[in-house]
């Protein structure tokens, strides 16, 4: 009926010799079809980088190239266009100072970024997922971030003493928020404040140095969080989380390790399957992704002492937590999450609560609570590194007791512990060099 309609409406206008009019009115062209939208572009400045989020409402082909004097990076979608103009882009502390943009050969868009230093773009295109739809995602690393570095620890003391490295990492961050809670309360927002909490305390334990591994509102991919806590050599990586769970009523705080073998219960499988797919929602490469390091970090962390190391500072952590909070395991737990899988760096896993539980959501926005989590993490290190110091740490060369045997003298002892006669005779109140057998002396240790 409809079709018999078309030909009559066509034909009249054949006659009247306005075909084309009629095909543009039934026949939509292909360009039209193809289109697509750019509906936003969100931003997010990191200390290296700076992510670009293009969100589309359909895949788009697209290259990018860069220009110089001035520095512009120039992005060019096939078939597609901008909705609205970008807006609460924040350029204070990226590589962008402004974006441009225009129409190009009526059916593609060029996207233009100026920069304010010279940075090399990397763009992938990220496929629908649980949060967002189809992406284009543009990193500008800048030019020091590109070159390699070889890991550094810059010691403040002499004679190699240093501080021990606490790498604290917030989960999540940017485009990927986390759980999100009844309220609208973001994972990444209370575990950042939870990190800046530890990180605070941790500043005024002496022996002890905080390194923050995301330090704002950026996502850092999950593999990249890990070769940050080792170019800082850290002692320690402490990741911090407060996902969700599919039923409301779960509640309590977990602390986990790696695990090589399978996960200690449901919920843990559950949390280590939603925690890995953060590189899938914040946007990484899968190039960057690799499975056969992965394979091999699971096989040295067996061979050496790193998972043992794990477990215990958990044990410590775990203890602590339970004067604070509700445990919803009362042991540590197992699970393969990636963040964990570094081979030489002893690292847990902190959920915090479920987020999705109301009840500890209320709890996760007060600032008095996130301080007593951050300081029952803090004891638990603590706590464990007074007790096993690795070696050349401030913490190994603490104050101790020494009693005295036949023969020993007080250069002697003095010069085993690296301190001087005069320190040693300062802290025991001694008026001379004489030592008896069998009386303790307090060896201190000098910064």
């Amino acid at each position: 009926m409809f079709g018999e309609k078309r030909n009559q409406i066509l034909a009249y206008l054949l006659a009247f010799g306005v075909l084309s009019a009629a095909l543009a009115i039934f026949t939509p062209t292909a360009d039209a079809a193809s289109t697509a939208e750019v509906k936003s572009i969100r931003m997010w400045p990191a200390p290296d980088s700076t992510r670009l989020v293009f969100d589309l409402s359909a895949p788009v082909a697209h290259s990018v190239f860069t220009l110089k004097s001035p520095n512009r990076v120039v992005i060019d979608l096939s078939h597609a266009r901008l909705r609205n103009k970008p807006v609460n882009l924040d350029f204070s502390r990226s590589y962008v100072k402004d974006i441009r943009y225009a129409a190009r050969n009526r059916n593609d868009l060029r996207v233009v970024l100026d920069l304010n230093t010279n940075a090399r773009p990397k763009s992938f295109l990220l496929k629908p997922n649980r949060e967002y739809g189809h992406r284009l995602v543009i990193d500008l690393v800048g030019k020091e971030a590109a070159v390699k570095t070889k890991p550094t620890n810059k010691l403040k003391y002499k004679n190699t003493r240093r501080d021990i490295i606490v790498a604290i990492d917030a989960g999540h961050g940017g485009d990927d928020p986390g759980a999100i809670g009844r309220r609208g309360t973001r994972e990444k927002d209370v575990v950042m404040s939870i990190a800046r909490q530890l990180q605070k305390l941790i500043k005024r334990e002496r022996g002890m140095r905080p390194v923050m591994i995301r330090k704002g509102d950026y996502y850092v991919g999950l593999k990249k969080r890990v070769k940050l806590a080792r170019r800082q050599q850290a002692d320690i990586f402490i990741s911090i989380h407060a996902d969700a769970y599919k039923n409301a009523k779960a509640k309590g705080t977990s602390v986990f390790v790696v695990s090589d073998r399978g996960a200690s219960s449901e919920a843990a499988r559950f949390l280590a399957e939603k925690e890995n797919q953060a590189d899938m929602i914040g946007g990484v490469d899968l190039e960057d992704i690799d499975d056969a390091l992965l394979k091999l970090v699971l096989v040295d962390m067996v061979k050496n002492s790193t998972m043992e190391t794990s477990h215990q500072v958990a044990r410590h952590v775990l203890g602590n937590l339970r004067k604070v909070a509700h445990l919803h395991k009362k042991t540590v737990e197992q699970a393969g999450f990636r963040v964990l899988k570094a081979p030489d760096i002893p690292s847990i896993l902190v959920e915090t609560a479920f987020i999705s539980n109301p009840a500890e959501e209320r709890k996760l926005r007060s600032h008095k609570h996130q301080r007593k989590i951050a300081s029952a993490i803090l004891k638990g290190v603590r706590n464990y590194f007074h007790a096993n110091p690795p070696p050349g740490t401030l913490l190994a060369l603490r104050d101790t007791k020494h009693r005295v045997a036949k023969g020993e003298t007080l250069s002697a002892i003095a010069n085993q512990y690296r301190v001087s006669v005069a320190l040693i005779r300062s802290v025991n109140k001694l008026s001379n060099d004489r030592i008896r057998v069998g009386s303790v002396l307090r060896i201190p240790y000098s910064s």
